[in-house]
């Protein structure tokens, strides 16, 4: 249970042991910008949404601060603030076999499965890139997973030599999920114009299309509009100087609308820096409705129709 203006307690170390460094993903203890070393206590529970919404992208395999939580727990903390499942999202084959087990032990989590954009190029390069995506075709295909994702073009952390393989893999999977009849969760990064044409080339495209971390400005949120895609918000849009993206909120067509919190990354403010989790999704939830002008319970009623028209309606509560 988490209370309003505490850390859940699955988060404090002063309750729990410690675990091993080495039992999975870690994230780093330094800020990816400036290099400082960040805050590595969990933000306290904000107040409970009045309606319930998903969380819908999360990176439940990373551990961050000083203690590892299990899906279990990371579920039951957003629960008891409102957040009432969330899809767990693959970035390779590891992280996307983790997601499937997890949506297949807790009725709360679903799946989406990918191969990274920045890992295509290298894996391209080492001739293992067709046996990591038939990996990735086969957990498509089973029980609890909804999307295919995070895949797309990422052009901040690969140069133009890995480019045309981004394309490739994006490709891919777009008729991955097309085949497979499944939502598809879009990484795009400083690549907003070839995220858009590669979508509008794809021989077929998913029916559901989700801009994750929606990161484009007023007009790619026209864009969208005009194209039935989906934008979720994560926690940059609280950020103070995310001026463009809260003025894409604003233009978004209210039924495209989705949140997330890409946790155990931006964390909104004022907790920037510091972990993130599902149980944070209401500090976005409540700047989404400010920025929008709109009441709260009814802005969580549309985002969770929202989530089930995307991905299908799945979540229970414990």
């Amino acid at each position: 249970m988490a209370n309003p203006g505490e850390t859940p307690a699955a988060y404090r170390p002063e309750i729990r042991p410690a675990t091993a460094e080495n039992d999975g993903p870690v994230r780093s203890q330094n800020d990816e910008k400036s290099k400082k070393r960040r805050r590595l206590e969990y933000p306290p529970a904000p107040e409970p949404l009045p309606v319930p919404v998903v969380d819908n992208h999360a990176h439940l395999d990373f551990r961050d601060g000083m203690v590892r939580v299990t899906v279990a727990e990371h579920l039951d903390a957003a629960q008891s603030v409102g957040v009432n499942g969330a899809i767990l999202v693959g970035y390779d084959v590891a992280s996307s076999e983790f997601a499937v087990r997890a949506a297949q032990d807790d009725p709360r989590a679903r799946a989406a499965v990918a191969i990274h954009p920045n890992d295509a190029p290298h894996l391209e390069d080492s001739n293992s890139y067709d046996e990591a995506f038939a990996r990735i075709g086969e957990l498509a295909a089973q029980p609890g997973v909804v999307a295919v994702g995070e895949t797309g073009l990422d052009y901040f952390r690969t140069e133009e030599w890995g480019r045309s393989a981004q394309q490739k893999s994006f490709f891919d999977h777009l008729a991955l999920a097309f085949e497979r009849g499944l939502a598809v969760q879009i990484h795009d990064r400083d690549a907003h114009r070839d995220v858009v044409a590669v979508l509008n080339d794809a021989p077929a495209r998913p029916a559901s299309v989700v801009f994750h971390c929606f990161s484009g400005d007023a007009e790619l949120a026209r864009i969208c509009n005009r194209n039935g895609w989906y934008m979720s918000f994560s926690g940059s849009v609280t950020f103070k100087n995310s001026h463009d993206l809260r003025s894409a909120l604003r233009v978004a067509d209210p039924h495209l609308i989705l949140v997330e919190t890409d946790s155990p990354f931006l964390t909104p403010h004022p907790y920037r820096g510091q972990p993130n989790a599902p149980y944070m999704v209401p500090q976005t939830m409540r700047l989404m409705a400010d920025v929008r002008d709109a009441e709260l319970s009814q802005l969580c009623q549309q985002v969770m129709f929202n989530t089930h028209q995307a991905y299908g309606q799945w979540t229970a509560a414990r």
